[in-house]
């Protein structure tokens, strides 16, 4: 009897030994080892085995990113805009034995940390720069919180407002304020519109008026030169007839006749008073006359001709 009991006692004891000093940590975590209450070691993941009864785990930290839930909180701005916001904190242990003897209460001290910083940081800000900076806000809160944590062996990865909410009411004065700027810029909008369209207006009667008045001028310029050569063609009539009459060839005076004919029947009938002309009309002279200036023209052409062919006779027998 006494032997059976001295073998239980036996395998108890090396049952509490091996519970006691058997350690497996598993993947993403230390633990700390304690002697009588004084930190020794620190265990990382896998098998360990440390002194039984004398040594005990003390902390186990989760080494792995975790994040903290930030709750709500006011925040007053500093042009006295009262908001209610929310965060989220990522963060990792680095230095398991910190942050087990640094600092009690790791999440809370890290949620009181977060949330006074918000505080800090938007409370120097107006609100409109509060909601349209937050980007700047997150990068401002991570360095100031991860610079506070890291005599916790603590590395803040990550902080992001959730949302930034203001007042009702100041929300629908925002809205309003939005409206008006945005009637604002659609109004500035339209006076250049007409502006420019009345700017383009302008230069298209410029350019139109430019184009008329060059028009003209060209017409003008034509004008002149067909004048021109009405006049060298009538000279040279003139001459031609001239030398017909000095010849004493009756045909030419029919043409000065016939043409004078002409003209003034032209005066007569572009008056504007008279409906009705009567006027006596020898047609048989008129058409005589034009025959006679045909067989004058058929003439001259025919005596420039033969000029033209002497003249090549000449310088041929030059």
């Amino acid at each position: 009897m006494g032997m059976e009991i001295t073998a239980m006692a036996f395998i108890v004891l090396v049952a509490v030994l091996i519970a006691t000093g058997v350690r497996i940590v598993p993947q993403g975590y230390n633990y700390t080892v304690e002697r009588f209450g004084k930190y020794t070691g620190t265990l990382t993941p896998g098998l360990h085995v440390i002194v039984p009864v004398i040594d005990s785990v003390g902390k186990k930290m989760n080494m792995m990113e975790q994040v903290l839930d930030i709750p709500p909180q006011e925040v007053i701005s500093a042009d006295n805009a009262q908001v209610t916001t929310d965060a989220v904190c990522f963060y990792l242990v680095q230095d398991a034995v910190k942050a087990s003897y640094e600092v009690n209460d790791l999440d809370r001290a890290m949620k009181n940390l977060v949330m006074t910083n918000i505080r800090a940081v938007l409370g120097s800000m107006e609100l409109d720069e509060m909601l349209s900076n937050r980007d700047r806000i997150n990068e401002r809160l991570l360095i100031k919180v991860d610079e506070a944590t890291d005599p916790w062996g603590l590395k803040v990865t990550r902080i992001e407002l959730r949302d930034i909410a203001p007042p009702e009411d100041l929300v629908e004065a925002m809205a309003r304020q939005m409206k008006a700027e945005r009637d604002k810029r659609a109004q500035i909008l339209e006076a250049e519109g007409a502006r420019e369209a009345a700017i383009k207006v302008a230069e298209g009667e410029k350019q139109a008026q430019i184009l008329k008045a060059e028009g003209e001028l060209e017409a003008a310029r034509r004008e002149a030169e067909a004048r021109e050569r009405l006049a060298e063609a009538e000279a040279v009539a003139t001459a031609m007839v001239s030398k017909a009459i000095a010849e004493g060839d009756h045909r030419a005076i029919n043409y000065f006749v016939a043409q004078k004919y002409v003209e003034a029947l032209k005066d007569v009938a572009s008056a504007q008073n008279n409906k009705v002309i009567m006027m006596p009309l020898e047609a048989g002279s008129l058409i005589g006359s034009i025959a006679g200036i045909k067989e004058l023209v058929a003439e001259a052409s025919l005596d420039n001709g033969s000029d033209k062919g002497n003249k090549k006779v000449s310088k041929k027998e030059t």
